[in-house]
């Protein structure tokens, strides 16, 4: 499930995507944004498999390993592009989190750089379940599996926002993956249930699935409910106003 990638392939695709010195050529006027363009280049690398039309939509790769679709959010845009393209063949999402990110303010009139600040957050392939919740129905149709880099990202946002520091609702201006440390592959849905944490009280509350996960509480109440859709936890009851989930038989033990 959990593979190291191709870090040399990956800096090679980064390379060719930023072209020297893409991002100061102009933060903000790309079409295709750094992260989407890296990511495509990845896992294919040669230009004609690329931006391919497969029933009325454009894929972003179609090659021997089927349709590659690279969705950084809004996966209910997805809906209408699986329901065409998994009759077809096997389709791949790719989902990127950033495991490690560092925010760089970009002054809007100068294009210059005033401040970069480390992230305190670190992402989690478990991040996926906020944008599962909206294709839940999707997940156990044959053909349909998922792939999610876990990267370094340099997140690049305009001083341009509503209160004095101009940050609150600032415009993300690119985001730009500069590093692989790995990537984790669900081929199948009972492969969701290796996302739960371990070591998990028996029953246990949305609450407390959020602290083991180390997710926020939203996070970890769509992350249930993907779940409880694929039978992997269950309904137990209820303590006080909150529900009570437990693992199935057969997924706790194995």
């Amino acid at each position: 499930m959990v593979e190291p990638g191709n870090p040399q392939r990956f800096e090679e695709a980064r390379l060719r995507v930023q072209g020297g010195d893409r991002l100061r050529a102009g933060i903000g006027t790309l079409g295709e944004k750094s992260l989407h363009a890296i990511l495509k280049n990845y896992f294919e690398p040669a230009g004609e498999n690329q931006e391919t039309r497969v029933g009325g939509f454009v894929a972003d790769i179609v090659g021997s390993d089927g349709i590659f679709e690279i969705q950084t959010k809004g996966f209910d845009k997805l809906r209408k592009r699986l329901a065409a393209f998994l009759p077809v063949c096997p389709v791949t999402v790719v989902y990127p989190v950033a495991q490690l990110k560092w925010v760089n303010w970009v002054d809007p009139s100068s294009g210059e750089m005033v401040a970069r600040n480390r992230s305190p957050r670190r992402g989690q392939a478990a991040d996926v379940f906020y944008e599962l919740y909206k294709i839940k129905d999707f997940l156990q149709m044959e053909g349909l599996r998922f792939c999610i880099p876990l990267l370094e990202v340099e997140d690049y946002r305009l001083l341009d926002g509503w209160d004095r520091t101009k940050k609150r609702r600032a415009t993300r201006s690119d985001r730009v993956p500069t590093r692989l440390f790995g990537q984790v592959w669900v081929s199948g849905w009972r492969e969701w249930g290796e996302l739960i944490p371990p070591d998990l009280p028996q029953p246990f509350t949305a609450k407390e699935y959020a602290k083991a996960a180390r997710q926020r509480l939203e996070m970890a109440r769509r992350a249930l409910n993907v779940l409880a859709s694929l039978g992997l936890v269950e309904r137990a009851g209820k303590a006080g106003r909150a529900y009570l989930y437990q693992l199935p038989a057969e997924v706790e033990n194995g």
